[in-house]
């Protein structure tokens, strides 16, 4: 599963403040940012972030 956000560097934050499993690094491309989690019940979930620069 995945979902679109904004601003995934600070969500992904966060995030981790309130508690909840960040799974590794934010990959960073020139057209997108994907960053991973794990939901409360236990499920893998990609969150990610189009880089709106890379289609001007």
């Amino acid at each position: 599963m995945n979902f679109r956000v904004e601003h995934l560097v600070e969500l992904m934050a966060l995030l981790k403040e309130e508690g909840v499993t960040v799974l590794g690094e934010i990959k960073e491309y020139d057209y997108v940012k994907f960053g991973w989690i794990m939901d409360p019940e236990e499920n893998k979930t990609e969150l990610w972030e189009q880089v709106d620069k890379a289609f001007l």
